[in-house]
């Protein structure tokens, strides 16, 4: 064994012994660990507990608290310290390991975890390559055309693909690198601005709308609703519902971002003759839509119409995902092992549910009430009137996103809290759960952290922070915008105000 290195120069030996501990330390970041079980410790012993709230109900503010700290600073990867802070819940006796765990259950938690395998599908099978490069053919001789092709193709899979971090990663981010490159456009490098900046800044911007787009497009939309019923906020013909309130705003918003990004982060190449070449090529060397591909489109049919038709089905929409994924794994579209080896899956399960379980807890112990009472109180002091109350709190459930590094890490956080104050300060039901659910796409690009997808694309090099976090802003203003006009009206006309 090879002696230890020489401590560093002028330093003593046993600073230069902790120092070596730290850089060989594999677990939690122990000043992320310190500073989430301080704002524990400080809320659960160093502020009073107000009269209305139980000490157990303190207590699990407290921890849920700490785990929402976490989720922030990553002392640990998400899954894990859910995990850790579930299990002290557990061992100070502040929840039954059964209502700990009870959310394991939860039909919602299931319906993510499918959706994760029914992604895989389309990459798998090539479908989604298939639909983007179709669109590619069609629309991509320009560079604003192209950028509209991309976009359009991931709006086309989203209804069926619900996940925007698997869109992004299986499909639209290595064909714009493809694309990318056969215009001489490297990430990491000033040729990144010719070409392959504008496609992955549009595409990412984008995604935010198409995820508003359908109740099924992204994991997030499907977790607000449970939250929402959870309220006593009923939604009827969810899917239908969803689609009637998002489609003109979202419409717009995803119509209006490759345009306006044009503008003020235009492209060098404003041309793209080869894109259109390239795409029939790829489409050549495709072949035939095979047999799985045939599969995947029957199957991607079959489940949006029972998603459409569930309710008068009395079909739940996580049986229709469970109809879907058992069709695939018994053609042979998908095996048993690509959905173990699917970790991302697994480590949704885990966190989502301790979160959920947490959040219905802390509702149930009357934590929830009590805050969005508290809320309620002070913005009638603040003689607010019912809209006042409405864009307060929606713009403050957006803005705060910039602290939060997941956008289902966010609902969990706060979906409830936020619809419960809306609730109680008479804004109406579905207009609220609605809003607060479109909201959680349309924050999902302010920065590079800010979802799975914004991670993915920055992922690629195209785009250098500078540049992002001004454009992020300024889109998700454009969209604020767009869905406070555009929406408003619509949803007057359809009655939810």
């Amino acid at each position: 064994m090879s002696p230890p290195p020489p401590p560093a120069a002028g330093l003593p030996t046993h600073i230069s012994a902790v120092r070596r501990c730290l850089a060989a330390w594999n677990g939690a970041r122990p000043a992320a660990l310190l500073i989430c079980a301080a704002v524990g410790l400080i809320l659960r012993f160093g502020v009073p507990k107000p009269g209305h709230v139980t000490p157990k109900a303190w207590s699990l503010l407290s921890i849920f608290v700490a785990t929402v700290a976490g989720l922030i600073l990553g002392p640990l990867p998400v899954g894990a310290w859910a995990f850790v802070c579930v299990t002290v819940t557990v061992v100070t006796k502040t929840l039954s390991f059964a209502a700990a765990f009870s959310a394991f259950t939860n039909e919602v938690i299931w319906l993510v975890v499918a959706a994760f395998f029914l992604s895989r599908g389309f990459v798998k099978t090539g479908l989604g390559d298939r639909v983007a490069m179709v669109f590619v053919r069609w629309l991509g001789k320009s560079t604003l055309g192209l950028s509209y092709g991309l976009v359009l193709g991931e709006l086309a899979i989203s209804p069926g693909m619900p996940s925007s971090t698997a869109r992004a990663g299986g499909i639209f981010v290595p064909i714009i690198k493809s694309l990318a490159a056969g215009a001489e456009s490297q990430p990491k490098d000033p040729s990144a601005r010719r070409l392959g900046a504008y496609l992955i800044l549009s595409q990412m911007q984008s995604s935010n709308s198409s995820g508003a787009f359908f109740i099924t497009a992204a994991a997030q939309n499907l977790l607000c609703i449970k939250l929402a019923e959870s309220l006593g906020v009923e939604i009827k013909h969810q899917w239908v519902t969803w689609l009637k309130a998002s489609c003109i705003p979202a419409g717009i918003s995803l119509l209006s971002t490759p345009f306006l990004l044009y503008k003020i982060y235009p492209p060098k190449l404003r041309t793209t003759p080869e894109a259109p070449a390239m795409a029939k090529q790829r489409l050549e060397q495709m072949g035939a839509i095979k047999r799985e591909e045939w599969i995947m489109i029957g199957t991607l049919l079959l489940t949006v119409g029972l998603w459409v038709a569930g309710e008068a089905l009395n079909m739940a929409n996580v049986v229709t995902a469970m109809v879907g994924l058992s069709i695939l794994l018994l053609c042979g579209v998908l095996d048993w092992n690509d959905c173990l080896s699917d970790k991302q899956a697994w480590d949704t399960l885990t966190w989502f549910a301790i979160l959920i379980g947490m959040a219905t807890e802390l509702n149930v112990l009357g934590v929830v009430p009590w805050l969005s009472g508290c809320v309620s109180d002070l913005l009638k002091h603040l003689s607010l009137s019912t809209f006042g109350t409405f864009s307060l709190l929606q713009l403050s459930y957006f803005f705060i996103h910039y602290l939060f590094a997941s956008q289902t890490a966010h609902v969990g956080a706060l979906y409830s809290a936020f619809l419960s104050m809306q609730l109680s300060s008479g804004v109406p039901k579905l207009l609220a759960a609605l809003a607060l659910a479109y909201n959680t796409n349309l924050f999902g690009c302010i920065t590079h952290y800010s979802s799975g997808q914004a991670a993915v694309y920055y992922g690629a090099g195209y785009v250098e922070l500078r540049d992002l976090f001004p454009l992020g802003l300024a889109i998700a203003l454009i969209n604020l915008v767009i869905w406070a006009l555009v929406g408003a009206a619509w949803w007057k006309i359809l009655g939810l105000y």
